[in-house]
């Protein structure tokens, strides 16, 4: 337990939740139809609305190998994400990432598209913007080594010979969901000129730990969280940083 708290915390969570949830569902222990998304029991007033659903869905992994190989692909990338990515720098970044990208795949695979889980498009989110921090980093796919910018190809197209045309165009929607959260964030302001909306608000900092003089462990080393502003005063050039009001205002030679 020890080691698994010191897990990337998005991450694990996901993943833990996906292992749990699926083995129990295809042991029988569980009816994972209670789990999958289902909109018209989602968004209904006919009925009190079973918005878990949404949220569920996205722990459900494939059956057989899909059990083993969904969390360990989802984890693989997403840690890797979580940990080293300079986009995420700061705390709490890589959950509004997560939920931004969640929520678009609820939209397009959910509504658009009437899948009932999301799980290998999140991981297919978590694989395309991998592969674009690390484009030239050589991954290995199964027996096949290759460089990471071909990775989320790789992965549809093992959804699509492996499962079905339908399942590699839900899983897709996670690759469009993670390159609009590329475009507001990275591309649109900084060679369109325009604003990045998709901030980390402030309470979701405080939750991942943020605040002044934080640490937070990268891959080159330790950041910390700058102090609010407010606490410095600001310098004026005919102050010397001392208390001086009893020797008079303190003015430069020559004025």
């Amino acid at each position: 337990m020890d080691v698994f708290w010191t897990l990337p915390p998005v991450t694990r969570t996901i993943t833990a939740a996906a292992v749990v949830t699926s083995a129990l569902g295809y042991a029988g222990i569980i009816s994972l139809s209670q789990f999958v998304f289902f909109y018209p029991f989602v968004f209904t007033v006919k009925q009190l609305p079973q918005v878990w659903r949404i949220f569920t869905a996205f722990f459900i992994t494939g059956p057989r190998m899909g059990i083993v190989l969904d969390p360990y692909f989802l984890y693989q990338y997403g840690s890797g994400l979580e940990r080293e990515s300079s986009r995420f720098s700061q705390p709490g970044d890589f959950f509004v990432y997560t939920v931004f990208v969640g929520s678009l795949i609820t939209a397009l695979a959910g509504y658009l598209l009437n899948a009932y889980t999301f799980l290998p498009a999140l991981t297919l989110a978590y694989a395309y913007t991998y592969a674009q921090d690390n484009p030239t980093r050589k991954v290995s796919f199964f027996i096949i080594t290759f460089d990471a910018k071909y990775l989320p190809f790789a992965l549809l197209f093992m959804t699509l010979i492996m499962d079905s045309p339908e399942r590699a165009l839900s899983q897709a929607t996670g690759l469009l969901a993670a390159h609009m959260f590329d475009f507001l964030t990275r591309i649109w302001p900084t060679f369109g000129g325009g604003t990045n909306y998709i901030t980390t608000p402030a309470i979701v900092k405080q939750w991942f730990g943020g605040g002044a003089g934080t640490q937070q462990a990268r891959p080159y080393g330790m950041a910390q969280q700058g102090r609010a502003a407010a606490a410095a005063a600001p310098s004026t050039g005919r102050t010397t940083g001392a208390n001086t009001s009893q020797w008079g205002p303190g003015r430069r030679l020559g004025e």
